[in-house]
């Protein structure tokens, strides 16, 4: 048998490698694209889901406010059928109260009337008693004269003297017992007359009850059909929360089943992202594998740039602390100062000055390399970018969104890209991310940084994100 040698691989050119280059940034794009797609996703379903757990909060609410209002009814309604007994009891009452008065009215107005008469009886007994007592005067004179007569007469006149003697003492008995009869009579009079004045008096407060209980009795009656008014319509009321509480337990499971489903889109929506985030790092490392295996690439020139500016970087700085002019445990300060009233947030540390009189000089020009470039700034490992590129370092003004794009200096990013970017200790991260613009816009970016070293300690990295094509 002849032996066939095996087949040796073959090493694809560099013009391949450019290629491969090309078509995985293409796909690292798409799956950025992807991700940011299941980000804004995962945002809305988080958004629905507090939604839906609100208004399922709200539901149950309504449900148990509904109950509530149905027993209140229910209670108000017993209470208003217990209302119109009272007030039918409260009129019945003052009608039998308003009658009595009028029989008492009726009673004192005939009291009345007699008391009128026995005072015209009283009158004429006084009238007639006079006539007695003057009769009685005219007798003791009469008496006084026959005596006075019989005194003449002597001996034949004393029979008629007894006679008058008798006479003047019976007149005078009568004339003091017509006295008596007028004093009696006087104060019955008197006593009548009070009793008639109390009766009068008597009279028109029965008069007044009688008319204060035809008044009380038609309000009454206006709030007796009132209340059967509000008893009709708490009956229409109950009748509708009875069909609130229907919808309420039929809507209830469905809309229960509803937020279930969209937590599980919620959760199915997290695991994606995920495996997105996942992918996103893999195509990454494909990317960094495929720039490592050497040959050009539309990257090659923005990775040489980034690594010269971060050597440059390392070196001025290390050159600084030879020098004195800032100590090296200043370089790691990660005590964050906030700088008041910055919105967004904007901090400062005790290196946040030496880097805005050192970077600007190596960031500036690294905008230059081409079009595409957007920014060259430096961070350190927890995303804090303390001197950004001049048209990016914007005094704050006071629209946060204007800020948000203008104004990045000095402030943390400790997104992923950020994250990454200040934490990678290889040679170089290419990184494929969406870029927050502020205001709800959002740019494709590739974003490539070579770690800082000083002293031999990393620091952080350097970025430098330009558009992606």
């Amino acid at each position: 048998m002849t032996a066939h040698p095996l087949p040796v691989p073959q090493v694809p050119p560099a013009a391949d490698t450019g290629r491969l280059n090309r078509l995985i940034s293409g796909l690292g794009s798409e799956i950025v694209d992807i991700a940011a797609f299941l980000d804004d996703l995962h945002l809305t379903a988080e958004d629905q889901s507090r939604t839906l757990t609100t208004s399922e909060t709200a539901l149950r609410a309504l449900d148990t406010a509904s109950r509530t209002v149905g027993l209140a009814v229910a209670d108000l309604a017993g209470t208003a059928q217990a209302s119109i007994d009272a007030v039918d009891t409260s009129v019945a009452t003052l009608r039998s109260s308003a009658q009595t008065a009028k029989t008492v009215s009726s009673f004192v107005t005939d009291l009345e009337a007699r008391i009128v008469q026995v005072r015209e009886s009283l009158t004429a007994v006084m009238a007639a008693n006079a006539q007695i007592t003057d009769i009685a005067i005219h007798v003791n004179i009469l008496a006084i004269n026959a005596r006075i007569e019989a005194a003449r007469a002597g001996d034949a006149g004393r029979g008629f003297a007894v006679v008058a003697d008798a006479i003047k003492a019976l007149s005078h008995k009568t004339s003091v017992a017509a006295e008596h009869v007028t004093d009696q009579t006087a104060h019955l009079n008197q006593t009548f007359a009070k009793l008639q004045s109390e009766s009068q008096a008597v009279a028109m407060d029965a008069r007044r009850v009688i008319d204060a209980a035809a008044a009380t009795d038609a309000a009454l009656m206006d709030i007796a059909g009132s209340v059967k008014g509000a008893s009709d319509q708490t009956a229409v009321i109950a009748r509708q929360v009875a069909q609130v509480n229907a919808a309420s337990t039929t809507f209830a499971p469905a809309f229960t089943r509803l937020s279930q489903l969209a937590s599980r889109t919620g959760d199915g929506v997290i695991q994606a992202t995920a495996r997105s985030t996942a992918l996103i790092a893999r195509s990454e490392a494909i990317v960094q594998e495929a720039a490592l295996l050497g040959g050009q690439s539309i990257d090659t020139p923005f990775i040489t740039c980034v690594q010269t500016a971060a050597a440059r970087i390392t070196e001025v700085w290390e050159d600084a602390i030879a020098a004195g002019r800032i100590a090296a445990r200043d370089l790691f300060d990660d005590r964050y100062q906030a700088i008041p009233d910055t919105h967004p947030q904007q901090v400062v540390t005790r290196f946040t000055t030496f880097c805005d009189a050192t970077l600007p000089a190596i960031q500036e020009p690294a905008l230059s390399l081409d079009p595409k470039v957007v920014f060259c700034a430096a961070v350190d490992q927890r995303g804090y970018l303390p001197t950004h590129n001049a048209k990016f370092a914007q005094p704050q003004s006071a629209d946060p969104v204007w800020n948000a794009t203008h104004c990045r200096n000095r402030r943390i990013f400790d997104d992923r890209v950020g994250l990454k970017a200040g934490r990678n200790t290889a040679p170089f991260l290419l990184q494929v991310y969406r870029r927050d613009m502020g205001g709800g816009r959002f740019v494709l970016m590739k974003d490539v940084s070579a770690p800082i070293r000083i002293g031999g300690r990393h620091w952080g990295g350097l970025r430098l994100a330009y558009a992606f094509d």
